[in-house]
């Protein structure tokens, strides 16, 4: 399968086409569930239509760094970056086979990905680095961190949120994929964080709250403000657009058989 999008596309195209690219990325992330070792399926689907926005908006490479904290759905990561055209082979053939480049967790030597991530809280001060290093070059580059509610859990992302507030950095962005769920079940059931905006404006950041399977949204709340950093509080479901697992927490990771795999694929609107 050829990519969707090729590098010559305008912007405007992209985001117009938005749509038609998360049926295609989610079919993929089907695929890749289907593969020998599964994939995190639940999260990969929640989060997908936040990383087409983001990828539509401001591209794949400097000035901006788009780093996805919540390295375990890597499946969502290859699979935007195939449609917007930025890796041209489909991961979904290799997904974590021996040898492959698209392994369980997002590796830095495919194109648009900066960082290796996996251990949760970690891409998040890797985004919030690439921040200060663009602001203290003055290239005008953004660092975007996109991780999940349940990483919220992890002390390293409030350490970074004093960091940022403390150095100043407004050119980084925090999107949180609130699916509400975790490895385990459901996070208020495990440990829950509640009050997510108030917690993050007391660290200096503005917030916007948002439906983040809503392109318009997503593409409107995420222009940064010119003086402080940017928290996006993007309200998904876990397993969205399957619906014999949307909102299951238990479908947080899966290997599914082909024939199911097909059947969910065809159900996708």
């Amino acid at each position: 399968m050829d990519a969707l999008i090729t590098a010559g596309d305008r912007r405007e195209d992209l985001t117009a086409r938005l749509p038609e690219l998360a049926r295609e990325a989610r079919r993929l992330i089907i695929d890749m569930a289907a593969g020998p070792t599964g994939c995190h399926i639940g999260g990969s689907l929640s989060v997908i239509d936040l990383l087409l926005a983001v990828f539509a908006k401001f591209g794949s490479g400097p000035p901006h760094a788009v780093v996805l904290s919540k390295g375990h759905s890597a499946a969502a990561l290859y699979a935007a970056l195939h449609v917007h055209g930025v890796i041209a082979e489909n991961p979904a053939e290799t997904y974590g086979r021996s040898g492959s480049l698209f392994t369980g967790h997002p590796n830095h030597k495919l194109p648009g990905i900066p960082f290796a991530t996996g251990s949760l809280g970690h891409g998040i001060p890797y985004a919030a680095g690439w921040a200060l290093a663009q602001r203290l070059k003055g290239t005008g580059g953004l660092g975007i961190a996109v991780g999940g509610d349940g990483e919220l859990q992890e002390g390293l992302v409030w350490e970074t949120a004093q960091i940022v507030q403390a150095k100043g950095i407004a050119n980084f962005i925090y999107i949180v994929d609130v699916n509400g769920g975790q490895n385990d079940g459901l996070l208020e059931e495990i440990s829950p964080v509640p009050r997510l905006r108030e917690r993050f404006e007391a660290f200096g950041f503005h917030v916007r709250e948002l439906d983040g399977h809503d392109y318009g949204e997503i593409l409107h709340a995420v222009e940064p403000p010119p003086d402080r950093p940017l928290a996006v509080l993007a309200r998904t479901v876990k397993g969205k657009g399957v619906r014999a697992i949307e909102g299951n927490p238990d479908a947080h990771y899966a290997k599914i058989p082909e024939k199911t795999a097909e059947k969910w694929k065809r159900s996708l609107s």
